[in-house]
């Protein structure tokens, strides 16, 4: 009996085991692919509760082996893209085939939803179409502010916007004036003048092309992303060289009728920040508003700061189809400048002021009407016309003299000499349509994009008015009329035409024309610095401008691709150019419009969630550059005769390599790490800008530097982030002629520099604590002379500052 019991225990196991070994499964294939049937890389395709999972290769294929029969729910995610969801039955010794289409969603970051944005954290890239825009094979990337530690209040350039390889600043205390200009690949940073601003999507500068400076910027703490096209950018957005930076402000929660964010700041020298948002969604109304005061007394004497901007939009979702929506942009401030220094007073005292007088207010007032109708499931039409009403006034110490002479009570008078008074004021109409269409060429999706705008734009501008011999903020006239009186006007019709053609999922070539015609004038009189010859002023000045572009973009991989463009570009000259305000540079009469190019060649992308790249050529030719001479006066022999012309300086060439890397090496290996994570980003941009013919042959560029180096660290556990960052900037020079030392405070060199920051920031449920210590090491450092407002002269950055903030939302 017992060898029966044994044989037939032997048998039963042998039973079970045979039936494990050779039990029937079943396969699953398919493929992954997006909203334009391109294949995605690197997806997971998930049974959901089962540990049966697979990866699509770089065609988007997938394969699933040994699975159970049953019925499944199958999973497929990526980020960038929204889940698909499916079920399927799986049957013995059969593969069932099972393919998915994903769409780009919005992402989670922190507090923000960003859409068809490629990031592991803070900096990524855009996809080739997004809002309306393709931007197939440009060099193009986002920042997402909420992901990114830094001193949003004091709106940080270094901070934020240092992530851009080859961003370059005119850095000032307070933000105040500049509004920390930006200019790429060796191009000029004061005041933003050849890169063109936008507020979500619209221009908000305060002339495109008579007086294209930006004395508006909207708070950080209201921004969503900061998107920045460069290289080729011209031909949907316009001509300028340095491509487009356009600041994207924050939603309404769509979840909730209403929502207050507040963030209290207050930080070094009397720093003072208060901002308030509320937003909420209604029915089929968004709204979004915010109310900003930002006050600091000057790290240097004389020097001040009051901010007072405010915002709101609402917009009403009509359908699915048709949505409209008003935005009201509001800025009142008042700002102390300290004036310029010699480079001997620099090296004695970078804190120091000469000039307790200088004055400045740029109320402005930009009102927006937007409107995107959606066609089609492949066309969407968007329309945006823009008024701005806007000013920039100032009364100052002027520059005679250059910062070197005294601003001191005259003993024989017992005053102080009269100030100049100047008045800027502008008004402007834009009006943008833009239509975005996809269609088919044998089974293949294509885009088309097509675009107009017009633009009305008149500037009144009054200089050299006698002021008051006061020193406080005074308008007023006395005892006589301003020196010159101008009234300018613009008009500017352009079009625009681009379309990406595919040949099969990984190559696209978009090529692309746009034509402007403009037409400039001015009216009114100048005295030409003799009061006593009134000379009157009739001129106009119409041109038409041709431009055209190709971008290429390849996938080698559903996240990565090669892409390269080249893209004319245009910098017109008016009669706003000639004149400009508060100059101590004599100017060519006869100044000529600039052209050229920029191409672009390099290689981007994520690798899953722990490596963001893009490493690239650039090139850029560009003609007739307008720039800064040192000339002596061939009337005197001392060696303060120095002058400096401003005129045509020759051709130039920039050429170079930008890269960017970040990688997250805890990432690589878990997601769900118990000690937090690091992660590392290298900044950095190799700038060869000189020019290539003429008198400077060979010399560089002014405010070129040769590198631009910034390495960061960031760490970040649970609700704490911290990150650390060096800036590293060569040097640079203010003239053509690549002066190094001069009596003429306006021209030499500008040192390399290092700059050492600090932030962090710890969350909890609605609240949150930011602090942190800018120029940690308290560097002494400039990034401008200048040869008008607020100078004239070396105008130091600020020292060692502390901030720190209390927030929450409710």
């Amino acid at each position: 009996m017992k060898q029966i019991r044994y044989l037939l225990l032997i048998i039963f196991f042998n039973v079970i085991n045979a039936d494990f070994l050779f039990a029937q499964t079943g396969k699953l294939k398919g493929t992954v692919t997006d909203s334009l049937d391109k294949p995605i890389d690197a997806a997971a395709v998930i049974l959901s509760r089962t540990n049966f999972s697979g990866l699509t290769n770089a065609r988007g294929n997938y394969l699933i082996e040994n699975i159970k029969p049953g019925t499944y729910e199958i999973v497929v995610t990526i980020m960038g893209y929204g889940p698909a969801f499916q079920k399927i039955t799986i049957k013995e010794n059969e593969t069932a085939e099972l393919n998915f289409k994903l769409y780009q969603k919005t992402k989670q970051l922190g507090e923000v939803t960003v859409n068809g944005v490629r990031t592991i954290s803070g900096m990524g890239h855009l996809d080739e179409v997004h809002d309306g825009v393709i931007y197939s094979g440009k060099k193009n990337e986002v920042l997402i502010l909420d992901s990114i530690d830094g001193n949003t209040a004091q709106n940080n350039p270094r901070q934020v916007l240092g992530r851009v390889p080859g961003s370059n600043y005119s850095e000032t205390e307070g933000s105040g004036f500049p509004s920390n200009g930006i200019g790429f690949r060796g191009l000029s940073p004061v005041q933003s003048i050849e890169t063109n601003t936008r507020q979500n999507g619209y221009n908000v500068t305060a002339d495109l092309y008579g007086y294209p400076e930006s004395y508006y910027l909207p708070p950080l703490e209201a921004i969503e992303r900061i998107e920045v096209i460069r290289g080729a950018s011209s031909l949907q957005f316009g001509p300028q060289f340095g491509g487009v930076i356009n600041y994207i402000t924050k939603d309404g929660p769509s979840d909730k009728p209403f929502e207050l964010t507040t963030q209290q700041t207050g930080g070094s020298y009397g720093l003072f920040n208060t901002f308030e948002s509320v937003g909420g969604t209604y029915k089929k109304w968004n709204y979004f508003t915010y109310v900003q005061y930002k006050q600091v007394d000057g790290w240097r004497p004389n020097s001040s700061v009051k901010n007072l901007l405010g915002f709101a939009k609402v917009q009403y979702n009509a359908s699915e189809k048709f949505k409209v929506g008003l935005e009201y942009s509001y800025l009142r401030n008042t700002i102390k400048m300290p004036g310029g220094l010699t480079d001997q007073e620099f090296e004695q005292d970078p804190g120091q002021s000469t000039r307790a007088r200088n004055w400045l207010r740029s109320p402005w007032n930009i009102l927006a009407l937007t409107a995107q109708y959606k066609a089609s499931e492949k066309t969407i039409i968007q329309f945006k016309s823009v008024l701005n009403v806007s000013a920039r006034d100032l009364v100052w110490r002027n520059e005679d003299g250059g910062p070197q002479a005294p601003d001191t009570i005259d003993r024989a008078t017992g005053n102080y000499v009269p100030r100049e008074v100047e008045h800027e004021g502008f008004v402007s109409v834009t009006n943008e349509l833009r239509t975005l269409t996809n269609y088919k060429i044998k089974d293949v999706v294509q885009t088309l994009a097509v675009g107009i705008r017009y633009f009305q734009g008149q500037m009144k501008r009054q200089e050299g008015g006698p002021g008051s011999t006061g020193s406080d903020f005074d308008m007023n006239l006395y005892g006589g009329a301003y020196e010159n009186d101008l009234d300018f006007t613009t008009t500017n019709v352009a079009a625009f035409v681009e379309n990406t053609f595919r040949f099969g999922k990984s190559l696209s070539i978009t090529p692309g024309y746009r034509y402007e015609y403009l037409s400039s004038s001015v009216k009114g009189y100048i005295t030409d610095d003799d009061s006593a010859k009134i000379l009157n002023v009739d001129r106009s000045h119409n041109r038409t401008i041709s431009l055209a572009g190709l971008g290429l973009q390849y996938k080698t991989s559903g996240t990565t691709n090669i892409y390269a463009n080249i893209s004319q570009a245009y910098r017109p000259t008016d009669y706003s150019n000639q004149t400009p305000i508060g100059v101590s540079s004599k100017i060519d009469p006869n100044l000529k419009d600039a052209s050229g190019y920029n191409a672009d060649l390099g290689w981007r992308g994520t690798v899953k969630n722990y490596l963001n790249f893009d490493v690239g050529l650039f090139y850029m030719a560009y003609n007739n550059r307008i720039g800064i001479e040192s000339l002596r006066d061939a009337t005197h022999i001392a060696s303060d005769s120095v002058y400096t012309y401003r005129t045509n300086v020759a051709n130039s060439v920039h050429q170079g390599v930008e890269t960017y890397i970040e990688v997250n090496p805890v990432k690589m290996f878990t997601d769900n790490s118990k000690i937090g994570t690091i992660s590392f980003f290298n900044s950095f941009a190799y700038i060869d800008a000189k020019y290539v013919n003429g008198q400077f042959n060979g010399n560089a560029v002014e405010f070129a530097p040769k590198t631009i180096n910034r390495f960061g660290i960031t760490y970040s556990i649970k609700n704490f982030s911290t990150t650390f960052l060096i800036s590293n900037t060569a040097k640079s020079f203010s003239d053509a002629d690549n002066t190094v030392n001069s009596p003429n405070a306006t021209i030499g060199v500008i040192p390399a520099y290092q700059v050492m920051d600090w932030s962090a920031t710890i969350k909890y449920k609605r609240y949150n604590l930011k602090f942190g210590v800018n120029n940690l090491a308290d560097a002494k450092y400039f990034t401008l002379r200048t040869d008008e407002y607020p100078g004239p002269g070396i105008i130091p950055s600020m020292g060692r500052t502390f901030y720190v903030g209390i927030g929450a939302k409710f």
